[in-house]
């Protein structure tokens, strides 16, 4: 087995910048629609990754064909058409995506649980903490 030259543990670490660009939710989302369709182009894309701007979809796919994991196409035409698709490598990553997405629908339920029980356990103990301290009176 190859020893990995890079470690995203350590703040220095150059893997470290793609590892946070990456791991952003809007990235992440973009490459994840692009492996459910061939091609997509720019309104394709703010469709299928619903809430995204389009200043923000501009900027990540910018960085997303500076990294090599976007291919954009442009065809000379009135108006200019524009397609983006999946590099191999941003393929490779989108089945990392795939993955994910499947694993959170998956435990959806039992994460909201847990955080309903976690909710109700922490604002029962604010409410306690709000309470005078309890006094002992002895009797004479």
């Amino acid at each position: 087995m190859a020893i990995l030259a890079y470690n995203v543990y350590s703040r220095h670490c150059p893997a470290r910048m793609f590892f946070d660009r990456l791991a952003e939710r809007w990235t992440m989302l973009i490459i994840g629609a692009l492996r459910q369709h061939d091609t997509l182009r720019f309104n394709e894309i703010k469709r299928e990754v619903e809430g995204i701007s389009q200043k923000v979809l501009s900027q990540k796919l910018k960085q997303l064909e500076r990294d090599g994991m976007v291919e954009r196409q442009v065809y000379p035409c009135v108006p200019v058409r524009v397609e983006y698709r999946l590099t191999a490598l941003g393929g490779s990553f989108a089945g990392i995506i795939e993955q994910v997405s499947l694993w959170s629908q998956q435990h959806v339920e039992t994460m909201l649980t847990a955080q309903q029980a976690y909710d109700v356990q922490n604002t029962n103990a604010s409410e306690e903490a709000d309470l005078p301290p309890l006094r002992f009176v002895t009797q004479p």
